[in-house]
């Protein structure tokens, strides 16, 4: 892997975000912008880096084994990065009425957003498609386990099923099935996804941006929120890579260089951008999921070049 690549494309990602706040200074930032960039992001461009991804790639066993792999541990991942926030939260006492919202900004990254377009660019196709599969897994850990401990109930529901099917999960089945069957859309598709492929990474970012601004602005929500920020960003930028490391170490099967690239830096990844979304869904404390994902996405922007370049010092990448 090139630090060069890495530190660019962070850079880049850090440029966009910072456009994105100009942006919202000029624009008027309500509810139907953010639902306008949202239904632009997880409808059109991540369906189509997806699909871009699949189309350029072949897939073979090896690919599939891979694949498999990969979902299944993006589940165990984030499962386990819960639990480590779950347990740092009930540690602290003044942690404690947050220890819901800790749990999930510890464990669910923004692996959408900035995970699948940063190893695209760093990584290529089979790196972003790698990159999808493990958002699934984190699809189905935020619907599942993450909803079951909003709601406090620990009961399996047929809702949390339904929340599954999106398109970005469906535009992964029907690539992979295309890839299966060894079928090739038309020339004109093929570059109509990808060229609205290179939309996710601008538009993602803009949005952070435009979050970064209407959260800014509630000067007396920071004060109330920051003492309890440590906790989830620490475990999710810091702790949570390094448990994933550990993770594949153990592993009783060897994996490939690829795929244990594309496990550590979706790792790496700052909290959910979903969660506030998620925590004014359940009546949680969508302020606090607000600035922890704003901080842990500016301070990412320093962690995840220097866990790169520390895992390739060791040899771990």
């Amino acid at each position: 892997m090139q630090l060069g690549v890495v530190f660019n494309s962070i850079t880049l990602i850090g440029m966009m975000i910072v456009i994105g706040v100009a942006l919202a200074r000029v624009t008027p930032i309500n509810e139907s912008t953010k639902k306008t960039y949202t239904l632009l992001i997880v409808n059109v461009a991540m369906p189509c880096i997806i699909l871009s991804s699949i189309f350029k790639v072949t897939i073979d066993q090896s690919m599939l084994r891979n694949i498999g792999i990969v979902l299944i541990l993006s589940v165990v991942i984030n499962t386990v990065g819960i639990a480590i926030g779950w347990i740092f939260a009930s540690s602290f006492s003044k942690s404690r009425r947050l220890r819901q919202e800790i749990a999930l900004l510890s464990g669910l990254g923004n692996t959408g957003f900035i995970g699948i377009p940063l190893c695209a660019a760093i990584l290529g196709p089979e790196g972003a498609l790698y990159a999808a599969i493990f958002d699934a897994g984190v699809d189905i850990v935020i619907w599942t386990v993450g909803v079951m401990i909003l709601k406090n109930s620990y009961a399996f529901s047929l809702a949390n099923v339904k929340s599954l099917i999106n398109i970005p999960v469906i535009s992964i089945v029907i690539g992979l099935l295309c890839a299966f069957i060894n079928y090739r859309p038309p020339e004109i598709f093929i570059d109509l996804s990808n060229q609205l492929a290179a939309l996710a990474s601008p538009l993602a970012m803009f949005y952070i941006g435009l979050l970064i601004m209407s959260r800014s602005e509630n000067a007396d929500a920071i004060k109330t929120t920051n003492g309890n920020l440590f906790s989830p960003i620490f475990s999710k930028l810091v702790v949570l890579p390094m448990i994933t490391l550990s993770i594949i170490s153990i592993l009783p099967i060897q994996l490939d260089a690829m795929t244990n690239k594309v496990l550590l830096i979706q790792a790496m990844m700052p909290s959910l951008t979903l969660a506030s979304i998620l925590f004014t869904k359940h009546s949680k404390d969508d302020v606090f999921g607000a600035f922890a994902t704003i901080m842990s996405t500016l301070l990412s922007l320093v962690t995840i070049p220097s866990l790169i370049l520390l895992f390739i010092k060791f040899k771990y990448m």
